[in-house]
C-alpha cells in the first residue's frame, strides 16, 4: 500500500512539473515581432506597425486563454450561443488581423506570411493529432 501511495504522488507531482508557466503577452508579442523580422525582413516602419497591434492581439489571446480555464475549473460548457460568439470572434480577429497586414506588409511579403501561417497551421494540427493519440494510449 506504501509502493502505491510513493508512486501515486511521484506521478502526479511529475504532471505539475510538465506544466510551462506563459510568458507576458507584451514579450510574446515582442517574440513574433522578431520572428516577423526573420522570416519577412520587416522595415523599422513595418514594425512600429505592427508591433503594438500585436501587443494589443497577445492581451485579448491571455484574457480568453484565463476565461477559459476558469470555465474549465468550474466545469462550465460553452452553450450554443456561446460556441457561436467565440467563434465569431476568432473569425473577426483573423480577418482585422489579416487586413493589417495586408495594408503593412509588401506584397511578396503578405504570400510569405500567409504561406509560413497555413504551414504552422498544418503542424499545430498534426501536433494536436499526435497529443490525441498519445492520450488515448
Amino acid at each position: 500500500m506504501m509502493i502505491l501511495l510513493c508512486i501515486s504522488s511521484i506521478s502526479f507531482s511529475q504532471k505539475n512539473e510538465n506544466k510551462r508557466e506563459r510568458i507576458d503577452p507584451e514579450k510574446m508579442a515582442e517574440l513574433h515581432v522578431k520572428k516577423m523580422i526573420l522570416e519577412l525582413d520587416l522595415t523599422e516602419k513595418q514594425q512600429k506597425e505592427i508591433k503594438p497591434f500585436l501587443i494589443e492581439q497577445a492581451k485579448k489571446k491571455a484574457l480568453k486563454r484565463e476565461e477559459m480555464k476558469s470555465r474549465k475549473e468550474k466545469k462550465e460548457k460553452p452553450t450554443a450561443d456561446e460556441r457561436f460568439e467565440m467563434k465569431n470572434e476568432m473569425l473577426d480577429h483573423q480577418i482585422e488581423m489579416k487586413n493589417k497586414f495586408k495594408k503593412t506588409l509588401t506584397s511578396e511579403q503578405f504570400e510569405k506570411w500567409e504561406k509560413s501561417k497555413k504551414q504552422g497551421h498544418h503542424k499545430r494540427k498534426k501536433h494536436a493529432k499526435n497529443k490525441k493519440d498519445r492520450k488515448e494510449d
